[in-house]
């Protein structure tokens, strides 16, 4: 009887130890990746493409480190300000955002260069940024400051106007027009216009209210916005663009850098891989908005290459200027950045 007893009291110790070591105990705690945007929120099959994407992005990393990773979503800046995304990035408080770059040129001035006007003019010169000398010089100052490119997602935009559609840039003269940049402000001011800045995101409420009255923003935007509701004009991205926008998915590189080397590879695999489908997306929309805007009962108007060429031409002798004399760093980068023009 004793023995029997002494036998079970054994089991059990021996089970409990072995339970102690077993890979459950050690198996580390999912990580789960905050990230977060400005965009209309949706599903993964149906909204703003890039919510779609980020979605996509976050089922694919956790289907890829079987389940070690783990993605929330956090859409229409509902987890913080617009504003405050990238200052966050940089010190490790927010893991992940898709943002337009050039809303970091407070910040880096070198980030300017994702939407300097002209600079980049179709998807097919935006395809070869990342791995052209200026994606890599870009990419080694957006590091240095605490943050990684895991996603290159370029857009061309459009100009919506509540009268007077925006074709040439003597069209813009004597109206109250947000550019979307610093840069595009300065091209807008040298054709007569009154900038006024704000996010994407505010576009309507200060259209719908005559405080505004044309906006330059992306076509995917120009759609979730419902911007056709405000505004009756727009001047298309198809085709040909001199307002082409890096918006690219980042990852804090204090977060990356904490990572094991197989979830860090993961991560921009799966960044790889949204590429496509933002380029797709991206030209899709570009078509979709001309159609939304005519079902509407407004019109659309597509840009020419002369029309093009004028704004360019501004562009280089204001924007482009100022962005080289910031500093050497934006000098050098706008100088690769020509050469894929």
């Amino acid at each position: 009887m004793v023995n029997n007893r002494r036998r079970i009291l054994l089991s059990l110790a021996a089970a409990s130890f072995v339970a102690m070591f077993s890979p459950q105990v050690f198996a580390a705690e999912p990580l789960n990746l905050k990230i977060s945007h400005q965009f209309p929120g949706g599903t993964i099959d149906a909204g703003d493409f890039r919510d779609r994407l980020v979605r996509k992005f976050a089922a694919e990393i956790e289907k890829k480190t079987g389940g070690a990773l783990k993605g929330t979503v956090y859409a229409g800046s509902s987890l913080m300000k617009t504003n405050a995304q990238f200052s966050a990035l940089r010190k490790g408080a927010l893991d992940m955002t898709l943002m337009p770059l050039n809303y970091a040129g407070g910040e880096v001035p070198e980030t300017n260069i994702g939407l300097l006007p002209g600079i980049v003019t179709s998807y097919e010169q935006a395809s070869k940024w990342k791995n052209a000398e200026v994606g890599k010089a870009l990419s080694e100052v957006l590091a240095n400051k605490g943050v990684i490119i895991v996603s290159w997602i370029w857009q061309a935009g459009g100009v919506a106007s509540r009268q007077t559609p925006i074709v040439d840039p003597a069209d813009a003269k004597g109206l109250k027009v947000r550019g979307g940049s610093k840069e595009m402000d300065m091209v807008l001011k040298e054709t007569g216009a009154a900038v006024l800045d704000m996010p994407s995101n505010e576009i309507y409420a200060a259209m719908q209210t005559g405080a505004l009255d044309a906006a330059m923003t992306s076509s995917t935007s120009l759609i979730s916005f419902r911007l056709e509701e405000v505004a009756k004009n727009l001047t298309t991205g198809r085709g040909k663009a001199y307002w082409i926008m890096l918006e690219p998915l980042m990852i804090s590189k204090t977060v990356f850098d904490q990572l094991p080397k197989a979830q860090q590879d993961a991560i921009m695999s799966v960044g790889a891989d949204m590429e496509k489908f933002a380029l797709e997306q991206a030209k899709a929309d570009d078509q979709a908005v001309a159609a939304v805007y005519q079902k509407s009962g407004g019109k659309a108007f597509d840009l020419t290459e002369a029309s093009v060429k004028k704004w360019q031409a501004i562009a280089r002798e204001t924007a482009w200027k100022n962005y080289s004399a910031k500093s050497e760093s934006c000098a050098n980068i706008l100088k690769l950045a020509e050469k894929t023009l």
